[in-house]
């Protein structure tokens, strides 16, 4: 594995969850097992119902294109040498309003469309950190 020398993320109590599935190359979101409403990003109390005992599962991981914008200025020097690059925000099948940012592999920025099916895919970039991705189907 190559040295890894873009930011990592900075998992706390809400989101170390979402980073140990990453790591078993499963998206998982948090639940509530009350109303059943998943959410991404995690949050302490259920938006819908205000139940505190939040857990998370493991979803299918296929949604669509909900929207996306393209970078072609990098103000971070890791950056720099990605411009142009796609940032896509992804609805998952499981619930509407189930956004999960994240970049394409394997499509040109010309070639995102809404709706345009995906799927995850996981990216090993340290030893300690897996990235989710986005691959269309």
């Amino acid at each position: 594995m190559a040295a890894y020398t873009k930011p990592l993320p900075t998992p706390d109590q809400y989101s170390q969850p979402f980073w140990e599935a990453t790591k078993r190359h499963e998206l998982a979101v948090q639940y509530c097992p009350h109303c059943g409403t998943y959410e991404f990003p995690p949050y302490p109390m259920c938006p819908k119902c205000r139940a505190m005992d939040r857990t998370w599962k493991k979803v299918s991981g296929k949604g669509k294109i909900f929207a996306w914008f393209v970078v072609n200025y990098s103000t971070h020097p890791d950056f720099v040498n990605d411009v142009p690059y796609a940032v896509v925000v992804v609805q998952l099948d499981e619930q509407p309003n189930l956004r999960v940012p994240s970049n394409m592999v394997d499509c040109k920025i010309e070639d995102i469309k809404f709706n345009m099916p995906v799927e995850a895919v996981f990216e090993d970039v340290t030893p300690e950190y897996t990235l989710v991705k986005w691959k269309r189907i």
